[in-house]
């Protein structure tokens, strides 16, 4: 196994492992404030070349987002934000060496990278999560997943491929053919199929004469509980539940899904959904190799317990945030919620911890979710959400134009955090001046 040798091997180890959006918030601020003045060597870890903000992905699957316009090299990140990058999934660790374990990187079957191995002083694992099929038969050969970037492209593709092979078949169109089934009504959920909405008609409309997008695709959505977005506030579901009704979406609440084959998905109550393309978007895990990480605690959903330090219950050195840690929310019977919030504010906080650390300090801050509201976005039709906290002055239902206006902020947010904000404005400008002479969904 290969050692990684790091330069300036007397200056503390920082080796954060996943690159989503809080852990490539962590990793720039630290490189900027300690990495740049040579006060700790930062490391990044990620399974990927690129990084694309994980709340675009159902965008990059409708096609309504072409992902080579947004995505951001992790090497380019590093060089100009003065922390390493490093290629590879970490697949194990020893924690009395303080050692991380990354397994070998292939590209076509070939070994790229071998197996290396990286000496930490602080660990911060922020590996997000996965989707969580429940052990439903077929779901894991038969279902797409959002997960990844790559998992959007491959759903986007199978899409196109779908609406061209029945423009250029002999027979007619048949039922189930064009329709796209999403299990899960959550955020991810209902934000696809509008946008799926949006896209394949504009896709039909590229040429594709013989097909009739209100008669021939269809899309659906089930859902277990009672509602959609369960999990956020009634007013604002019932708001998206009219959306997606104005656009046809057929909404199956209170059907849970047992069965997902070729030909669709079957439901406990005895309904068969035919489909040719089932997306699974209804509940996340931690990835399975954290369960196995030489004796850190984790939950049932795989997730890793941490303190409000955020520190693992049973090691000080290692820390994990965001998706992938089940971090305590005092006053409430629930852990934080795996939101894209709550990873930014514990980013926040651990700069603060590192810094600590670095200094030699005992006393670590310790961490309050602050909740801020939602928002839900439903393409070019509507975007509704609630306001929480000071400014809203206590709770807030926002739709319409500001709604749609304060979800893009969010994005944008996040691209300052990584490029600041001059970057930013000069990136919005440059889109606004290209989006011109492109085509408004991704064609292939």
């Amino acid at each position: 196994m290969q050692l990684e040798t790091q330069t300036n091997s007397d200056l503390h180890r920082v080796v954060i492992v996943g690159g989503g959006a809080g852990g490539l918030e962590l990793a720039t601020r630290l490189g900027k404030s300690m990495g740049r003045k040579k006060k700790a060597h930062i490391t990044l870890i990620d399974s990927s070349r690129t990084h694309v903000w994980k709340p675009l992905l159902h965008e990059i699957a409708a096609g309504s987002m072409n992902p080579d316009k947004h995505e951001l090299e992790y090497i380019a990140q590093a060089h100009w934000n003065h922390f390493h990058f490093r290629l590879g999934r970490m697949d194990g660790m020893n924690r009395d060496k303080k050692e991380v374990y990354v397994a070998p990187y292939f590209d076509e079957d070939i070994e790229v990278i071998p197996r290396r191995t990286f000496k930490y002083d602080t660990l911060i694992i922020a590996v997000g999560s996965t989707t969580n099929d429940f052990g439903i038969s077929g779901a894991r050969e038969h279902c797409i997943a959002l997960d990844t970037q790559s998992q959007a492209e491959r759903f986007h593709k199978q899409l196109t491929n779908a609406l061209i092979r029945a423009q250029t078949q002999v027979e007619p169109i048949q039922a189930g053919q064009l329709e796209v089934v999403i299990v899960g009504a959550g955020a991810t959920g209902v934000e696809l199929a509008a946008e799926l909405h949006n896209t394949t008609r504009e896709l039909a409309s590229f040429g594709l004469d013989k097909i009739d997008p209100d008669k021939d695709i269809k899309i659906s959505i089930i859902e277990a509980s009672d509602r959609v977005l369960p999990a956020l506030p009634p007013k604002l579901s019932m708001a998206v539940d009219v959306e997606l009704r104005k656009l046809r979406v057929h909404v199956y609440a209170g059907e849970r899904v047992t069965e997902v084959t070729n030909k669709g998905v079957y439901t406990h109550s005895g309904r068969f959904i035919p489909s040719a393309l089932v997306v699974w978007a209804a509940g996340i895990k931690a990835p399975d190799f954290l369960k196995e990480l030489d004796g850190l605690e984790v939950n049932r959903i795989n997730q890793l317990v941490v303190k409000r330090t955020l520190q693992t219950s049973n090691d000080e050195n290692v820390f994990a945030f965001g998706d992938c840690a089940a971090c305590p929310w005092p006053g409430h019977d629930e852990n934080v919620p795996p939101r894209a919030q709550s990873a930014h504010q514990q980013a926040s906080m651990l700069v603060k911890t590192v810094k600590a650390r670095v200094a030699g300090k005992d006393k670590l801050p310790e961490y309050t979710y602050r909740d801020y509201g939602s928002l839900v976005n439903l393409g070019r039709y509507s975007t509704v959400g609630s306001l929480m906290g000071a400014i809203a002055g206590g709770s807030m239902y926002i739709e319409g134009l500001f709604a749609r206006l304060m979800y893009q902020s969010l994005y944008q947010m996040h691209l300052m955090a990584l490029h600041g904000f001059f970057a930013v404005m000069l990136q919005i400008l440059a889109r606004l001046i290209t989006r011109r002479t492109e085509a408004r969904v991704k064609l292939h």
